[in-house]
């Protein structure tokens, strides 16, 4: 996408991390096709109507960083989520999108810290007028304790940039002042860098984007808890057959993200499942399984009792697509991050819990309807400090 006059329209500027990845990728098309036939996008973003002081959502801008080689067009081309007749129309913009190569993995952390942030700076020049967001869509990395580093700088001097590629991208943009969405799995927040998010009056959301069984589990298990029914047990299996399939089969990389989806119906139910059988009765399984591609498809038999006990039971099966489900999430993630930013939050915004398999922050809405009314409960916020009081209940 090319400079643009921006002034009066405050536009949103995507900076991605991985921008050649399935949703990364996705994303772009949809960016793209916002402006050419917004149709076909808008009706599926849950943001379309609120935020009346950032731009409408047509008007976004896609950059960022990959360490693949090859264009963004031929990722888009290759992964295939997109048919091409939904993208051809928008070709021109999207071989337009800037992009920067990531940083080397032979530099130290401080040093790849110092480059996105000049990478960073750069793309701001470009879009002078426009509200940047940090958008992170790296894989799933391995577990990492970052917890163990008790100030910036011996975070800065310790932390294996290899391990935690995203750690780099996470501190260049809070100290460029942009504000962070974290999609991964990936165990980002850990205190020293929300000190500093909040020393500088930086918003961050994360983590974990919640797009398909995670989130029917949440309105699934809401509405069971609603009805005193008990959960007896809950068993639920993934296949899906793209790079985030392929990257789980990895345990180490996977044990963040399993650990989201696991402990989110505990969490939500407020007991342990299974404890009658002596051990957890919820199960969760994903299986990469190349010919499904990023159709996925989730699988969950949930069993639960009644009064006296007398068990029923009930079968989901949801044949989804990864990458078009989560799109629009980042999308709206970025209208809501903007609004925040200029309203003044700071720091890890648990009210944002709807996204998210394992918000980040404390006391966040834990059930389908807690985290409904925090959406809305942040947005009133967000309104009144930048619209005053009369915009209170609109």
């Amino acid at each position: 996408m090319t400079k643009r006059n921006d002034e009066t329209s405050r536009s949103l500027l995507l900076l991605v991390a991985g921008a050649k990845g399935a949703v990364a990728s996705t994303l772009a098309v949809a960016v793209a096709a916002l402006q050419q036939q917004p149709e076909s996008v808008l009706p599926g973003l849950m943001t379309a109507d609120l935020f009346p002081y950032i731009g409408p959502p047509q008007a976004v801008h896609f950059a960022g960083w990959d360490k693949q080689p090859g264009t963004l067009l031929q990722s888009i081309t290759s992964q295939g989520i997109i048919p091409e007749h939904l993208w051809k129309l928008s070709q021109t913009m999207i071989e337009e999108i800037p992009l920067q190569p990531a940083p080397s993995s032979d530099l130290g952390l401080a040093e790849q810290v110092e480059l996105l942030q000049a990478d960073i700076q750069r793309y701001k020049n470009n879009f002078p007028h426009a509200l940047p967001v940090f958008i992170n869509l790296l894989p799933a990395g391995f577990q990492t304790d970052l917890y163990r580093h008790v100030s910036l700088e011996r975070l800065l001097a310790k932390a294996d940039p290899v391990m935690c590629p995203d750690i780099a991208y996470l501190l260049a943009a809070i100290r460029c002042d942009v504000p962070v969405v974290n999609f991964t799995p990936n165990d980002l927040e850990v205190p020293v860098i929300l000190d500093e998010a909040e020393k500088r009056g930086v918003p961050i959301s994360g983590r974990d984007g919640k797009t398909g069984q995670t989130y029917l589990k949440v309105v699934l298990a809401s509405a069971l808890k609603a009805r005193k029914l008990v959960v007896d047990g809950w068993y639920s299996l993934n296949i899906l057959g793209n790079e985030d399939g392929r990257n789980l089969m990895d345990p180490e990389r996977a044990s963040g993200k399993m650990a989201n989806k696991t402990e989110v119906l505990e969490e939500i139910l407020g007991y342990p499942v299974g404890a009658k059988y002596g051990g957890s009765s919820h199960k969760v399984h994903i299986d990469y399984y190349p010919p499904r591609g990023d159709a996925k498809e989730a699988w969950d038999v949930i069993d639960f009792s009644g009064i006296f006990g007398l068990p029923m039971s009930l079968r989901l099966n949801l044949l989804g697509r990864d990458s078009v489900l989560a799109a629009p999430l980042v999308l709206d993630l970025a209208r809501w991050m903007a609004a925040l930013k200029l309203a003044g939050f700071a720091g890890p915004v648990p009210d944002l819990g709807f996204y998210f398999k394992k918000p980040v922050g404390e006391n966040g809405p834990v059930t389908f309807q807690d985290q409904m009314m925090g959406l809305d409960r942040l947005r009133q916020a967000c309104d009144q400090r930048l619209l005053g009081d009369s915009a209170i209940n609109k």
